[in-house]
């Protein structure tokens, strides 16, 4: 693949529903410009972006996946990079990759499904970072398809944004050709991607005159001299249509809805050819960062002439393949064989060669210049979100914002003996998917990953399976109770042990009562008089407390809001010890918990629920369900609202896959831990019965 300039490249993200399309349109798009030599297709395995295993099993998208392309355009070659990327929500941190590296968006939506919880998800992400935007609508070769009822629901969820290009050319109920609302003039298919000119049929013009009047209108309000001339009644040349159309799409005024049918690699032809004149290219926005040398924000062109500065947007690591470090070059040219400053880890890094990957194919290239996106391989130390510099000119880039995982659960290797092997392999996973994390639970002896869905966290499992031969035992976590006092109570500890030589005597008389601290495990105070407990045995019997409290008497959970008082007790001047003490004040502390009125306490956390307005009774319902208070809800606009509660953290398990359920996909949550709460009757009866079971 030969070297591009600035100016002649596009980069452009594929988004949408899960299965609406995305790798199908990309397929198509490589297949029309030469670039593979047959169509592949999902059910069958063969996509040049779906090459993963799992992919290929499970036919949908798990990983962004870049499909370089290059297009002989009206004004010279391009070079458009297609990033893939996975519809379902549980792989948003792949969109969120892609998007940081993306100039322009093509949100594919099938005509029959219309839209969906991915559409509206991309709309989203497009907006959040303004991004300019088309539809494409596929499936247009279904019978029952209606391109006119999409667009209007498209123009209602929206906006007045929304303008087809396009209108549909159906004969017998077949998808045959389409009309150039910009060129007023018909298209009809020949061969796959091929068409001819053809009349306009008399039973489009009423759907095309609304179409057109909504494309003069737009043109009309980019400048007084159009808005004149459209008033005065005259015509626009198709030049001053299409010029008025790019600059609308550049500031996300405008969004063109084209069509095509993947099945039958028609409009794709169209499709390039938009993409071509009214998607921009990088050299048309300003790339952001900060200079680390002085703390001030840097703004530059992307130009190729200056310095370098590039960014890492995505990682590979595959046993297989090597680990990749893929990055788009922001300002200067990245050449071969040199040496790079990574700023965040303040280290150099040596360039080899360089590559652009196409799904699972590295090509080897001489160089990447400005706004171009590629590959390096075999980095030491470079991650996901690192800016790639000069020494002299340390640049920093701020690296794809990713979504916070909530879901989470237990993890084990199936075998003992593999958990190094484990731990490797799930480290090489975290540096592919930063919305991975793993958190050692010592309190509960067990080991948690988090991630955004059980889909992604299964597909893990199968990954680390195919990749390392290590298998990944999930299952529902321990939560972190606690356990306290409510009453008081006075006891003895007496520990007196005698096997010849020096025995072991140590005694105590203690109070234990409630402390009201509960962020404290105990309070130790001593009202010892006359010397009965000597003043240098006080630390031991503390440390019995603080044993005690480690593992509580009533479900093995950590214990706190206790306050031990030591009253009395003796001691023996030859068998006494630290260690004699120490054990008499825990088994004092043991007796005393459980004539104590002992309670289990359990974590309460506060979360917020964005969900549309429909939902929001079967939202509060369920969280009645999970013993959960609503606390509030407020509205944010755009039909949705956001209802706060607090909700016991257990009953939170498996909360992500039930919220889409109810919601169709549209719903979102975050929460973080309150406090403790005392746990109803049947709930610690249930814990303090399953724990003994199972020996805790």
């Amino acid at each position: 693949m030969k070297v591009y300039d600035t100016g002649n490249i596009r980069n452009v993200v594929l988004l949408g529903h899960g299965g609406a399309g995305k790798t199908t349109v990309a397929e198509a798009l490589a297949y029309v410009t030469g670039t593979t030599t047959r169509m592949g297709s999902v059910p069958e395995g063969n996509t040049v972006s779906d090459y993963d295993k799992e992919e290929i099993k499970r036919k949908f998208s798990i990983s962004a996946t870049t499909v370089p392309i290059e297009y002989k355009g009206e004004h010279g070659d391009l070079k458009i990079n297609i990033l893939d990327t996975p519809g379902y929500f549980d792989f948003v941190g792949e969109v969120e990759e892609a998007i940081s590296v993306a100039d322009a968006a093509i949100i594919v939506v099938n005509c029959k499904a219309g839209i969906e919880p991915g559409t509206l998800r991309a709309w989203d992400i497009c907006e959040k970072f303004r991004i300019p935007r088309l539809f494409f609508v596929t499936n247009m070769d279904d019978d029952h398809a209606s391109f006119r009822q999409l667009v209007l629901n498209l123009e209602k969820q929206f906006g007045r944004s929304v303008a087809p290009f396009q209108i549909p050319i159906r004969e017998n109920e077949k998808f045959v050709g389409l009309v150039n609302v910009v060129k007023m003039e018909g298209r009809k298919f020949t061969k796959p991607n091929e068409y001819e000119p053809c009349e306009i049929p008399e039973y489009v013009k009423k759907n095309l005159g609304i179409a057109r009047n909504a494309l003069l209108e737009a043109v009309a309000e980019t400048s007084d001299e159009f808005m004149e001339k459209y008033f005065g009644g005259e015509e626009f040349t198709v030049e001053e249509i299409q010029t008025a159309l790019r600059q609308n799409v550049k500031t996300c005024s405008m969004v063109p809805v084209l069509m095509g049918s993947g099945v039958n690699v028609q409009g794709f032809n169209v499709l390039l050819q938009v993409i071509d004149k009214y998607f921009p290219a990088p050299d048309e926005f300003e790339t952001v960062g900060v200079d680390v040398s002085n703390g001030e924000r840097f703004t530059a062109k992307y130009n190729s002439d200056v310095t370098l500065t590039a960014k890492v947007w995505k990682t590979i690591v595959d046993p297989f393949l090597g680990k990749y470090s893929l990055m788009k070059v922001c300002t200067g040219t990245l050449k071969p064989n040199t040496e790079v400053y990574n700023v965040n880890k303040e280290t150099t890094e040596k360039i080899g060669k360089i590559y652009v990957l196409r799904g699972k194919e590295s090509i080897e290239v001489p160089e990447l210049r400005s706004g171009d996106i590629g590959a390096v391989a075999k980095l030491s130390v470079t991650a996901t979100g690192d800016t790639m510099a000069v020494r002299n000119a340390p640049i920093m880039y701020h690296g794809p914002q990713f979504s916070t995982p909530y879901t989470f659960k237990a993890y084990a290797a199936e075998n003992k003996t593999e958990e190094d092997k484990l731990a490797t392999a799930l480290a090489r996973m975290m540096e592919e998917d930063k919305t991975l994390k793993t958190v050692s639970d010592p309190e509960n002896r067990q080991s948690l990953i988090y991630g955004i869905g059980d889909q992604q966290l299964d597909v893990v499992a199968s990954e680390i399976k195919e990749r390392y031969n290590v298998t990944l035992v999930l299952s529902k976590p321990r939560f972190a109770y606690r356990e306290t006092i409510k009453k008081s109570a006075k006891v003895q500890g007496r520990y007196k042990k005698q096997s010849g030589g020096h025995g072991q005597f140590g005694d105590v008389i203690m109070q234990f009562e409630p402390s009201g601290d509960l962020d404290h495990p105990y309070v130790f105070e001593e009202q010892v008089f006359g010397g009965s407990v000597p003043k240098n045995y006080f630390p031991a019997v503390e440390k019995g407390v603080q044993e005690g409290c480690e593992k509580g008497p009533l479900a093995g959970y950590p214990v706190v809001g206790v306050k031990a008082i030591l009253l009395d007790g003796s001691y023996h001047p030859v068998d006494s010890s630290d260690m004699a003490f120490k054990t008499a004040s825990n088994m004092a502390f043991k007796d005393a918990f459980m004539k104590c009125q002992p309670i289990l306490l359990e974590p309460i956390a506060s979360i917020k629920v964005t969900v549309p307005d429909a939902n929001t009774g079967d939202i509060m319902g369920d969280m009645t369900k999970r013993r959960g208070r609503v606390l509030g809800m407020e509205s944010i606009g755009h039909g949705k609202q956001v209802i706060q509660a607090e909700v016991p953290m257990s009953n939170l398990y498996g909360y992500g896959t039930d919220l889409r359920s109810m919601t169709g996909g549209t719903g979102d949550y975050e929460y973080s831990f309150a406090r403790y709460e005392q746990a109803p009757g049947d709930v610690q009866n249930q814990i303090v019965e399953e724990n003994a079971a199972q020996g805790n």
